[in-house]
């Protein structure tokens, strides 16, 4: 499965998330998961929610790093939660 991954900082009303999801459908997202949280927010619950779905073989895709992780520590730790995973 290829799942897709999309972030803004701020809310819908304030920045617009369809470029991210039609990007990661053109590059073959089959399910994205979006949500509205700042980058250092500790917590992203569909960022959470799609690494545990993901499995051995799965792809994660996202349109740039920072939507994923906002420094190298948070990328890092995103990378071993992947690795405990097999």
């Amino acid at each position: 499965m290829n799942y897709g991954y999309a972030r803004c900082s701020t809310n819908e009303h304030k920045q617009d998330i369809n470029r991210q999801i039609r990007e990661l459908k053109a590059a073959g997202a089959e399910e994205i998961f979006l949500e509205y949280e700042h980058g250092d927010s500790k917590i992203k619950s569909q960022q959470s929610a799609m690494l545990d779905k993901a499995q051995a073989g799965d792809t994660v895709i996202t349109l740039e790093v920072p939507r994923l992780a906002r420094s190298t520590k948070q990328l890092c730790e995103i990378i071993d939660q992947i690795r405990e995973k097999n």
